[in-house]
């Protein structure tokens, strides 16, 4: 049975992260059903309960070591874990890892990896010397591959994949209708969701979003509800985009599991998204979908449905917003048929993440 640890931003609530190891543990599973699993999580026993695997603290060294010892292979990944833009200290602590298990003579994969930005001198050293060591490279997203040639990062082979989180299954829709019937949002009328995150205390982008959102209300009869990706921060701005609105909205204030959310999303006439994972969920639901840019995997990930973001954090307006959802809107009766094949071509690239990471194990076995 080959064994697997897997690093990443996992144990802390947050939805997208959450559903990008449940689309790692579904695929590694699919390619290998005796495969093992150990996560480094911020909380083992959330972990546990919600995946099904075994899972060791994330700062715990000595109980790293032993899992590293015990395994065939380190996944770093998924999501945008090697950039210093939100935290120098946890792009060394991935990187920490990495080199751990390289001295252990353990392969290491990157994951659907959505590398950078990396700006200081130090940190671009520290990932052309630990990134070269690796054994496989996985990346989201052709500028992600710019990235790693850019911090001198050649040696092992680089494959341009997709998000993990692509190759989640549909799920049933009756969960989410549940959910939505339970709190009086069921009706004829359009459901557009909205998923936010606080960024650096800005207002302006709250401000846009709330006229917004009042204008989609008037010109569309729309109702509004606001999805909950990293639970509970993104509340707390819900809250505040809400109480600036003139027009009724709904908050769904509960932490969703990866399967409620992806129902949830599934009911949405379309969702207006600045998280990442929300705008993929909204893909994985043939959902239409509006992204808000706050950082380049937002526009990356746009750029492979063919599409652009209606704006920054910054730069976005109600009017380029309401634009943006007008020449979408026929999609609500009828998906697009080339977004729709984008997005099929996305989710077979989505799997091929765990079937090079099963074949590293099996040509190591084999060597």
């Amino acid at each position: 049975m080959s064994e697997i640890v897997i690093s990443g931003y996992y144990g802390f609530g947050n939805a997208g992260d959450e559903a990008m190891l449940t689309a790692m543990i579904e695929a590694l599973g699919d390619v290998d059903p005796a495969v093992g699993i150990t996560v480094l999580s911020g909380c083992p026993a959330d972990t546990r309960r919600r995946h099904g695997v075994k899972a060791v603290f994330r700062l715990n060294y000595p109980e790293i070591l032993r899992a590293l010892k015990k395994s065939d292979l380190l996944i770093s990944g998924g999501g945008s874990l090697l950039q210093d833009v939100t935290s120098d200290r946890s792009l060394y602590y991935y990187l920490s890892i990495m080199m751990l298990a390289k001295k252990l003579g353990r392969a290491v994969m990157l994951y659907a990896q959505g590398i950078g930005p990396v700006r200081g001198a130090l940190a671009k050293g520290a990932m052309r010397h630990i990134g070269n060591m690796v054994d496989l490279v996985t990346v989201r997203d052709e500028g992600s591959r710019s990235e790693l040639a850019a911090l001198g990062v050649a040696a092992p082979p680089i494959h341009v994949t997709a998000d993990p989180v692509l190759a989640l299954h549909q799920v049933d829709k009756g969960i989410g209708r549940a959910i939505l019937r339970e709190r009086n949002l069921e009706g004829n009328a359009p459901l557009i969701g909205i998923s936010v995150r606080e960024w650096k205390d800005w207002g302006y982008y709250k401000a846009i979003l709330a006229e917004a959102a009042d204008r989609l209300v008037a010109e569309y009869g729309a109702r509004i509800v606001f999805l909950p990706m990293q639970w509970p921060g993104d509340i707390n701005v819900a809250r505040r985009i809400a109480g600036r609105m003139r027009q009724p909205a709904a908050l769904l204030e509960e932490e969703y599991t990866t399967g409620e959310l992806l129902s949830l999303v599934g009911n949405l006439d379309m969702l207006i998204g600045i998280r990442l994972h929300a705008l993929i969920f909204a893909a994985v639901m043939h959902v239409p979908l509006v992204g808000i840019s706050y950082d380049p995997k937002i526009d990356r990930f746009l750029e492979t449905l063919g599409d652009t973001a209606a704006g920054t954090l910054q730069t976005v307006t109600a009017d380029g917003l309401l634009a943006k959802v007008k020449a979408l809107w026929p999609e609500t009766r009828q998906p697009g048929r080339e977004k729709s094949e984008r997005i099929a071509s996305l989710r077979q690239k989505a799997f091929r993440n765990a079937e090079l990471a099963i074949a590293l194990i099996e040509g190591g076995k084999r060597g």
